[in-house]
């Protein structure tokens, strides 16, 4: 008991150092076209359940079906409940700041034009995972760490439909989108 203990506590420690690093390194893909075809979603599923309203987005800003990608994030969760979302959780915590997840590699295994972080506390897992997907822009709220995104939007968690259209105007302001 006391070695998984200290395990984890060296696993966490190891985690906040590649936190560190990646806030220093840029992940930014360099792309010439402009635009937003494929967004990926890192939601926190401890403060949001509902992850199909995401799927608004293909609708919103005129994407192809499959552009839109969810990954979700429990503090715990059991492996046999049924979940729709992809799910990784602190168990999967590995040494030097890896996340060990088949989800997760395939999450991070794409590139996006819009990553949307749709978590309002700083835990540790969340970060790493928005540090590590390579994206043009990343959008998140203001009660984390400022440094994680490029556009910091001011609205309530559980208010997704003004999320959406502060996010959508925004975006025409930047001419990602029409």
């Amino acid at each position: 008991m006391f070695l998984k203990s200290l395990t984890e506590k060296i696993k966490f420690k190891a985690g906040k150092k590649a936190l560190k690093q990646g806030l220093k390194e840029s992940s930014r893909l360099v792309s010439p076209n402009k635009g937003i075809s494929s967004i990926g979603c890192i939601v926190d599923l401890d403060e949001v359940t509902d992850t199909t309203q995401f799927y608004e987005f293909i609708e919103e800003f005129s994407l192809r079906s499959n552009a839109v990608q969810i990954i979700g994030y429990k503090k715990h969760h059991d492996k046999n409940s049924p979940y729709t979302t992809a799910i990784f959780s602190d168990k999967d915590l590995g040494w030097g700041g890896k996340i060990e997840n088949s989800h997760v590699s395939e999450f991070l295994g794409r590139e996006y034009d819009l990553l949307v972080n749709y978590y309002t506390k700083d835990k540790l897992l969340l970060q790493l995972m928005t540090i590590k997907a390579k994206t043009k822009l990343k959008v998140g709220f203001g009660e984390v760490d400022k440094n994680l995104n490029d556009l910091i939007l001011n609205i309530p968690i559980k208010d997704f439909q003004t999320f959406k259209k502060e996010l959508a105007k925004y975006l025409r302001v930047l001419n990602a989108i029409k």
